[in-house]
């Protein structure tokens, strides 16, 4: 069955287009050894086309991704809070946005600190972390990222973390999806979001899925036509419940061809629904 047109879509990973969109990388960018990366806007470039990451000077930013977010039927999008655009977005529009917050555990305190002042004063949702980019980097099983799933869980709202390779030319062990078998077994209270596709290791998702009630999957930063293979035969059987649309505008994506591949997507009509809203509503309790 194509996808239904009549679902208020939940966007688990979407900002704002910007008109210097290679700063938003900087950070990064020190991390990188090659030459080529130093080059790049956007350090995972190489394996994107047409990155829509850009802005005219007449455009508002917000109202650019409303627009495209109407267009796609999109009724809530998760966007990362830190700077003054996601809390003007999250003030003006808070029926449409969502805030999450990005951390690197790093700073332990600091970020413990971080977490619950941003769940007091802008009402986020999740907290994000990228272990390949933390400076240095942080495997998911690691002792610093304790007191984060801990406070996670305190707060009862889940942590999204980057699983499997990472984009940037960047080690990626520390990305290994077995490292959630650890976290999960520690902290059963916990739920937990893995995003960017957790390949090559996709078929350990999906066993650790089952195995694990508070473990789920999210589809950010890959076209449809992409979806892994395991991924999607998963959400047909018995991962219904556990997979969740995310895209990836505007960071390498855009909402045009992210909506019309999806309509390639293999899904069986009874996952259409939990996949697009259904599940991201539930477990970020966004209803």
């Amino acid at each position: 069955m194509p996808r239904p047109k009549d679902i208020s879509v939940v966007d688990l990973m979407i900002g704002f287009p910007s008109r210097n969109a290679r700063a938003n990388y900087d950070y990064l960018r020190t991390q990188t050894k090659d030459a080529e990366s130093n080059e790049m806007e956007f350090l995972a470039e190489y394996m994107f086309k047409d990155v829509p990451n850009s802005l005219a000077e007449d455009e508002d930013a917000i109202s650019t991704t409303l627009a495209g977010m109407d267009r796609h039927g999109i009724g809530i999008g998760l966007i990362s809070v830190g700077s003054a655009q996601a809390a003007k977005a999250l003030k003006d529009y808070p029926d449409r946005f969502r805030g999450s917050l990005e951390i690197d555990p790093n700073d332990i305190t600091g970020s413990v600190r971080a977490i619950r002042e941003a769940y007091e004063t802008l009402s986020i949702v999740a907290v994000s972390t990228f272990p390949a980019g933390c400076n240095p980097q942080v495997p998911i099983s690691d002792r610093r990222y304790y007191p984060i799933y801990q406070t996670c869980v305190d707060l009862d709202i889940p942590i999204i973390v980057n699983a499997g390779i990472a984009g940037p030319r960047f080690p990626s062990a520390c990305q290994d999806v077995m490292h959630f078998d650890d976290v999960c077994f520690d902290f059963p209270e916990l739920t937990i979001i893995m995003r960017h596709g957790a390949e090559p290791w996709e078929d350990l998702a999906v066993k650790l899925m089952l195995k694990w009630p508070g473990l789920y999957y999210m589809t950010s930063a890959f076209a449809p036509k992409y979806y892994p293979q395991a991924i999607i035969d998963y959400a047909n059987t018995r991962g219904t419940e556990k997979i969740m649309y995310a895209g990836y505008y505007p960071m390498g994506l855009s909402l045009d061809r992210i909506f019309e591949e999806m309509e390639d997507v293999s899904f069986r009509d009874q996952v259409w629904e939990p996949f697009l809203s259904g599940n991201a509503r539930r477990v970020f309790k966004l209803s």
